[in-house]
């Protein structure tokens, strides 16, 4: 039988048998049923609640992280401070597709200067009642780059032998000018709660835009190793994933699979990579009912016929 032949079996009037059907047993059926499973799956299966991750928590867990991570935004040696593209302003920083730059082609969007925003600003609004922190503020302003840059190193090296005993940082002595108090004030200013409204509020007083402390928390450790423990991490296929243990958006497997395979999984270049073969794979199937050969193989391979058997079985008979 040809395909011409099936539709127009497919168009002729049934006129086999039938039997009585009420359709709005039949939906309420289906929809108790459905409810009563969804309820059930639910309350086995949901999604963890998993505590939000804030500057806060960060501070008080891993207070050398945090100063750690603090300084390199100082100093402006910061993940996100060598990012480029929409945050800072970096010539030749960016993913590219061959010769083709996406960052620098977007521009700076959301511009951030990771000394100012997630240091220095929110150290001068709570610096109103502390002489000792305005005065360290008026030094690190008024100091040239090379002091500056003087100062951080001798904290940078004070801090691998340093602790954190009872929210102080405990660093044997050096020339490291007002660095000490700043990143001293900083980790207080955290571990109290109000590191993170400082940022959110600093051009408005209400704020949902949380881009500045997620960039913060992204550029030390912590994050990181949270993620590591859920499975979240890029090699862990985490763009699929839920937290813990539970399934996540598993239709994301075609997106994460090429970061689990070369050259992807070792390139610095893999977000516009990945990118570009996704985009080119989604044209693909868009176009499958265009492209020749490829559009008749439901036809040609005739697995309707086995999934219908009954309906081409009577026909025949």
């Amino acid at each position: 039988m040809t395909w011409r032949q099936d539709d127009a079996a497919a168009a002729r009037a049934w006129i086999g048998p039938t039997r009585p059907y009420d359709l709005l047993k039949e939906f309420a059926i289906a929809l108790v049923v459905v409810v009563v499973l969804a309820a059930a799956l639910a309350a086995l299966f949901s999604s963890p609640d998993e505590p939000p991750v804030t500057l806060a928590a960060w501070a008080r867990a891993d207070p050398m992280d945090f100063v750690t991570t603090a300084l390199s935004e100082l100093d402006g040696s910061s993940g996100t401070a060598t990012y480029g593209p929409p945050y800072v302003a970096l010539p030749g920083a960016g993913q590219r597709i061959g010769p083709l730059n996406l960052q620098q082609l977007a521009g700076v969007r959301i511009p951030i200067d990771p000394a100012v925003d997630f240091v220095l600003e929110p150290l001068r609004t709570a610096a109103a009642g502390d002489p000792s922190l305005d005065q360290a503020l008026r030094s690190w302003t008024a100091a040239t780059t090379a002091e500056r840059r003087r100062w951080v190193s001798a904290y940078a090296t004070a801090l691998r032998s340093a602790s954190v005993i009872d929210g102080t940082i405990q660093a044997p002595g050096g020339d490291y000018g007002p660095v000490g108090e700043l990143m001293q004030s900083e980790l207080t200013l955290a571990q109290d709660g109000g590191l993170e409204g400082a940022m959110l509020t600093r051009h408005a007083f209400y704020a949902t835009d949380y881009t500045k402390p997620l960039l913060f928390l992204a550029d030390g450790s912590y994050l990181g190793s949270l993620a590591e423990r859920q499975h979240l991490l890029g090699d862990q296929w985490g763009m699929m994933n839920e937290t813990g243990s539970y399934p996540g958006q598993t239709w994301l497997w075609l997106y994460t699979l090429w970061y689990q395979v070369p050259p992807f999984s070792s390139s610095g270049n893999a977000d516009a990579l990945v990118w570009a073969l996704m985009l080119v794979l989604t044209t693909g199937f868009v176009l499958v009912p265009w492209i020749p050969g490829l559009r008749s193989l439901p036809r040609r391979l005739r697995i309707y016929r086995r999934i219908w058997r009954d309906y081409y079985r009577e026909l025949a008979r």
